[in-house]
């Protein structure tokens, strides 16, 4: 986060079995009641441009002996539940030439027994004509989202997890036909999100391949770690320039940048807009960098531990259990 004495997230707390609403700042989390808000996360993104203000009151006058919890001990949910959870797919170049490649799953009918060289340059060819192209938008289950800090479960019936680390977009205010020009205006903040996949769940090969099926390929439980901790736009001085950084047992596998993402959050924002409405809280994924498991033959296996990072907007450590 910018520093300066108003930088500050909001973050949920878990306190026994109640969750409350926080205030980060300093590296230190304060429970937004004790400072008198009583609201929710979810209910502050619902009068965002109202509550904004009072948030960035109460981050200014923090008293400096504020005790709080230091922030790598305290106990975080998601920072909310979205209603709406839409993820961009094939939006980083390099990572589906990776997938393409490292994956022979993640390879369209007819692409199987090429040539390396061959495939390679299908994919980049294809890649080149995606940055002019509309996004490609699916939908993901808000029954997904686990905090920055829950277990993973790993699916008996899934072969083949692998982790996603993105840029999430949270929207601000209700968003119908928004341009582009004008789609920033309806963000709230930006936040961590790991868009766990079943790599070999994605591409139906029954019936003649029946094309993709999010469902199966993403929506398994726990598939969505969040947070920790949502931040505002004008504390994310540009989006464009965030590092993403995800590790599997100390082993760093994407470190990436987000100015290599083809299509904007702006053109993302202003197709959805064109389909659905918008609401305040819903999560908009915004594609992987390089460095998923499938470009390296890696899948994720009981005890791994996934820590992800994105510059500014803080950490989250997820350790992936077997399903009972």
């Amino acid at each position: 986060m910018m520093e300066d004495g108003a930088s500050f997230g909001l973050a949920t707390l878990r306190a026994g079995s109640s969750h409350q609403a926080a205030i980060v700042s300093g590296g230190r989390v304060h429970a937004l009641a004790q400072l008198g808000e009583p609201r929710s996360v979810l209910q502050l993104l619902e009068d965002w441009e109202q509550a904004l203000p009072g948030l960035q009151q109460l981050a200014r006058n923090l008293p400096a002996n504020a005790a709080g919890i230091a922030l790598d001990e305290a106990r975080l949910a998601a920072p909310y539940i979205p209603r709406q959870v839409f993820c961009t797919g094939a939006n980083y170049r390099k990572h589906v030439i990776g997938l393409i490649l490292g994956d022979p799953s993640m390879r369209a009918p007819g692409q199987e027994n090429l040539p390396p060289e061959e495939l390679r340059a299908r994919a980049e060819r294809i890649m080149d004509e995606r940055a002019g192209a509309d996004p490609y938008c699916f939908i993901k289950l808000p029954s997904c989202v686990v905090g920055p800090q829950d277990q993973v479960v790993l699916p008996r019936n899934v072969k083949k997890p692998d982790w996603e680390l993105e840029l999430g977009v949270v929207i601000g205010r209700r968003t119908r036909h928004v341009s582009p020009e004008q789609a920033m205006d309806h963000v709230a903040g930006f936040a961590v999100v790991n868009d766990v996949t079943a790599r070999e769940q994605v591409f139906r090969r029954d019936n003649g391949g029946l094309g993709a099926d999010w469902l199966s390929g993403k929506c398994f439980p726990t598939f969505l770690p969040f947070g920790p901790m949502l931040v505002p736009r004008d504390l994310v001085p540009d989006p464009y320039k965030l590092n993403i950084r995800l590790a599997v047992n100390g082993k760093v596998y994407q470190d990436e940048s987000t100015a290599d993402m083809l299509i904007s959050i702006e053109r993302q924002i202003a197709y959805l807009s064109d389909r659905v409405v918008l609401m305040p809280g819903d999560l908009i994924c915004t594609g992987s960098p390089y460095g998923n498991g499938a470009a390296f033959g890696v899948i994720l296996a009981p005890g791994d531990l996934m820590e992800g990072t994105i510059s500014g907007l803080g950490t989250q450590r997820n350790r992936c259990v077997a399903e009972e």
